[in-house]
């Protein structure tokens, strides 16, 4: 038996959450929890400071998510990352298709223990953590979680036909629903441009497949439909983003 000590971090904004994790984790044997994080921006720098060999990630965070904490990870270092979530069995199949571990909240904790016994064995294994790191992080290419009272989504681009910002809040466009995302719009225009988001204005990222109709409001000015009938005006400093629009 690998009798090695898992220097470990627990990442999650609800206090409950993390005692009721480590609580388990303390039962565990050769796993020492090493520190806790509330959001993802403490993670990184925990995980910079402390060097953990074992991370248990939540996803949903203020400040920065569990996905953005992956995207950001760099170094000598990298730690085996356990994903913990509350999503629902729709999301959870495509973490399964990518061979991503997870955590389904409430965690048992037989399943805790299957996953500190996985990461044992990458455990100190550069190159088999690298791969792992990289399958998380596939796991989220075109894909973003909407949040819905207290349900979370995992959508697929096509899915989507724009993203609008309300002052801190923003929302992702459906067909029939809007949903809260959890990143900012900045970070959502750089993940998604390469699946046919365009900008078109400060507060508003269209699916350009789900545009049917553009119509000029001045010379500089525009005003399009989107395939729900959602009507977003074009500003005058994106409107030469139109000109990628009308090159169908």
């Amino acid at each position: 038996m690998d009798r090695r000590v898992m220097k470990t971090l627990v990442v999650d904004d609800e206090p409950i959450a993390r005692r009721v994790l480590r609580e388990s984790l303390d039962r565990v044997p050769q796993v020492v929890v090493v520190g806790e994080a509330e959001n993802g921006r403490q993670a990184l720098h925990q995980i910079a400071e402390l060097k953990p060999d074992l991370v248990f990630l939540d996803l949903q965070m203020p400040v920065m998510g569990g996905f953005e904490v992956v995207r950001k990870l760099e170094g000598g270092h990298l730690p085996v990352v356990v994903i913990v979530t509350a999503f629902d069995q729709y999301a959870i199949e495509a973490f399964d298709a990518g061979a991503v571990d997870y955590l389904l909240k409430p965690v048992g904790e037989a399943r805790l223990r299957q996953a500190v016994e996985r990461a044992r064995k990458l455990h100190r294994k550069p190159a088999a953590i690298a791969n792992e790191v990289a399958k998380i992080r596939s796991a989220e290419r075109g894909k973003i979680v909407g949040r819905s009272g207290a349900d979370y989504v995992l959508l697929d681009a096509e899915d989507i036909l724009a993203f609008q910002a309300e002052r801190e809040l923003v929302w992702i466009v459906t067909e029939k629903q809007r949903l809260l995302a959890t990143q900012s719009l900045a970070t959502i225009a750089e993940r998604f441009q390469e699946f046919g988001f365009q900008r078109v204005h400060r507060n508003a990222i269209v699916n350009v497949d789900h545009v049917r109709k553009i119509s000029a409001l001045s010379s500089q000015r525009w005003l399009m439909t989107l395939s729900n009938s959602l009507q977003l005006v074009v500003s005058k400093r994106q409107a030469s983003n139109i000109r990628n629009i009308l090159r169908w």
